[in-house]
């Protein structure tokens, strides 16, 4: 029985468990459209209590599915403190410990419904590729993210040193000069702190231009490892039969 409760909740190859990911997934979107749709004030009294309904229905079902996944999970204690065991505890918690506290107090518990769109990580296979292709990329995302950090930087160094003497409220410290380094390197560019001086206009086109690779680097890594987790879950597909 354990085995057959397994394949329909942890696997997509049987009928039966493809429909239980649609079901869940569709309750998942259920839940945040009614939490969205509770914060427009002046709700009729009937539109709430329906609301209301709905939300108990959504909880009752997430309790069950949490319930059977500790009852299959091979290791309880693990599944438990999972990151996905903690997911699904978190939408559903909320609900219950709601009960016997003041409303006031409770409204911030309910801010902590929208993490059960967390959960729709667990039954989407492109979000799954993605996670896959940024493991095989972690290495050089994290270098990446380095290099970045000192570039922006050693930009703050430099623009502070071209422009503090002609505006010193703009660029009073390598600090304040963090802010024009993250919008001129992520090319954003608000232009509420601009480099007067000819120095500093000129090292400002530098660091556009570095800024530009800074966003087009990652993308392309990025596109490269999503391909290659798309073959490696193909040859999976493969290995399997399907």
């Amino acid at each position: 029985m354990k085995a057959k409760i397994d394949r329909i909740v942890e696997s997509r190859e049987t009928k039966a468990g493809l429909y239980f990911d649609y079901i869940i997934q569709v309750l998942i979107l259920l839940s945040i459209v009614t939490f969205t749709i509770e914060t427009i004030p002046d709700l009729k009294a009937e539109t709430r209590t329906l609301l209301n309904h709905i939300e108990t229905v959504c909880i009752i079902l997430f309790s069950i599915e949490y319930l059977i996944r500790i009852y299959i999970a091979k290791n309880k204690f693990k599944f438990i403190f999972s990151f996905y065991g903690l997911i699904d505890l978190i939408a559903i918690l909320p609900f219950y410990l709601s009960f016997g506290i003041d409303l006031r107090s409770a409204r911030i518990l309910r801010f902590l419904r929208v993490f059960r769109l967390v959960k729709l990580i667990r039954y989407n296979r492109a979000l799954r590729r993605f996670n896959l292709a940024l493991n095989l990329i972690r290495e050089e995302l994290i270098m990446f993210s380095v290099v970045s950090v000192i570039l922006m930087y050693l930009s703050a160094v430099g623009i502070y040193y071209f422009e503090n003497e002609v505006q010193p409220e703009a660029f009073s410290s390598i600090f304040s000069s963090l802010w024009w380094s993250v919008v001129t390197l992520t090319t954003v560019g608000y232009g509420d702190v601009i480099p007067i001086t000819v120095g500093g206009r000129i090292f400002t086109f530098i660091i556009l231009m570095i800024g530009l690779g800074i966003v087009a680097i990652p993308s392309g890594m990025i596109s490269s490892a999503l391909t290659e987790a798309r073959n490696i879950e193909k040859k999976e597909k493969k290995a399997k039969g399907e």
